[in-house]
């Protein structure tokens, strides 16, 4: 039996890379997913992916920092499924140097995709979550919800060249503690999960030097190899994460087995905790 069965799950960032992964986990359990990605066509493939195995799935590509992205994305699948029960806010991308050389647009891009993104979606699921909390109440029923802040070890421990990204990662931290207490009466779980060195395309081992376009900048991707090696020395366990073993994380705080954890920060990271 699923655990998930007849749940609704909003998750950002999800054409790609861990958000993919959890995705697919969360739909292979049960869950009807409203994904999101900034690019059209992967988010429609990740669609494809859950139906063909029998799943129930809504895209709405965009930017998380578009005006008005926030409302839709929440109202997109409200008017499909009808109801909010998980939201994973994963998405986001990293934009480094140091801060000698860091621009108040770099800056602020990391702010508004990693923290201010993540507060406007709370912020619109916000109205229905207390609603519907309220007649559960009134009908003696206790219906758990899931949120799932996505930070990293950059974010409890800092990393050189991420001033912007690190900070951003540190405040969904007290963000999540913060709704913790707001949404406790409500039955909603919030929770954050920091990713530790997990392989995606934004973190691949390579000596060339790679793109991708995000909003008409041009951002940098990649890690030289030998960084990669030195990370992964490092690393307890002596390697980097798979993007399915980092869904593996977050969907711990998904299922009804973490309905007594709130305001937590669980570290996925092979071991490596800062």
């Amino acid at each position: 039996m699923t655990k998930l069965a007849g749940k609704t799950a909003y998750i950002t960032g999800a054409g790609r890379g861990i958000g993919r992964s959890i995705a697919l986990k969360l739909a292979k359990d049960g869950a009807n997913v409203v994904l999101n990605d900034l690019d059209v066509e992967p988010a429609q493939e990740v669609v494809a992916e859950i139906e063909a195995m029998g799943g129930k799935a809504l895209a709405i590509p965009g930017s998380v920092t578009a005006p008005g992205f926030a409302n839709d994305f929440i109202q997109a699948g409200l008017d499909k499924f009808g109801g909010i029960d998980i939201i994973v806010n994963n998405a986001g991308y990293t934009w480094d140097s140091f801060i000698s050389k860091m621009t108040d647009q770099q800056f602020d891009a990391m702010i508004d995709v990693h923290l201010k993104a993540p507060f406007q979606i709370l912020r619109a699921a916000a109205s229905f979550i207390a609603e519907q909390s309220a007649i559960e109440a009134s009908e003696g029923r206790e219906v758990f919800r899931k949120v799932v802040n996505i930070s990293s070890i950059a974010g409890t421990g800092g990393n050189a060249g991420q001033a912007n990204y690190s900070s951003a990662k540190a405040g969904i931290v007290g963000m999540t503690k913060t709704m913790a207490k707001e949404w406790g009466r409500y039955k909603v779980n919030v929770n954050a999960v920091a990713f530790g060195m997990i392989s995606t395309r934004l973190t691949e081992a390579t000596d060339e030097k790679k793109a991708i376009e995000v909003e008409g900048n041009t951002i940098g991707i990649g890690i030289p190899k030998k960084v990669v090696k030195g990370f992964e020395m490092m690393i307890p366990i002596g390697r980097a994460g798979t993007p399915e073993e980092a869904a593996g994380g977050v969907y711990l705080f998904c299922i009804p087995e973490s309905n007594y954890v709130s305001g937590q920060t669980l570290i996925v990271g092979g071991g490596l905790t800062a």
